[in-house]
């Protein structure tokens, strides 16, 4: 399975509107200026988000969007779904080799547990432990 731009930058949205969550609303335009993406691309992406209940848009001159929950009661599955669709990749039918069927099935399931368990929270709040740079020395 690929995700598209769509999922990207979506997920991109939803973890900037989760990393200022509780501060008001963050314009579209901060988020494209910081990540050098295309200001009207995203106001395409947001829709479905905000159609989906996921955001909130805010009017006026301090306006923007706001996330309509909190971020750890969203996952990356519930951005993905609305922005790209069902979680399969590959299309199968009942016609299917029943060991292949179950193939495609075990690894639908195994995408959505990974998108479903992993929260905007949880993207947020990620460290990467595996890429410290200890500088050790050591002396011959």
């Amino acid at each position: 399975m690929k995700i598209s731009t769509k999922g990207r930058y979506g997920l991109t949205i939803m973890m900037e509107l989760a990393t200022k969550f509780g501060e008001g609303p963050t314009s579209l335009k901060s988020i494209a200026e910081k990540h050098q993406l295309s200001e009207h691309y995203l106001e395409q992406l947001v829709a479905p988000l905000r159609n989906a209940g996921l955001v909130k848009s805010i009017r006026g001159a301090y306006g923007g969007y706001i996330l309509s929950k909190s971020p750890e009661d969203i996952s990356s599955g519930d951005v993905i779904r609305v922005l790209e669709g069902p979680i399969s990749p590959v299309d199968f039918t009942e016609e299917d080799d029943p060991a292949k069927r179950q193939l495609w099935i075990r690894i639908r399931d195994g995408i959505a547990q990974v998108l479903d368990s992993t929260t905007l929270y949880d993207l947020i709040s990620y460290k990467d432990e595996g890429n410290q740079n200890d500088s050790y020395m050591f002396y011959i």
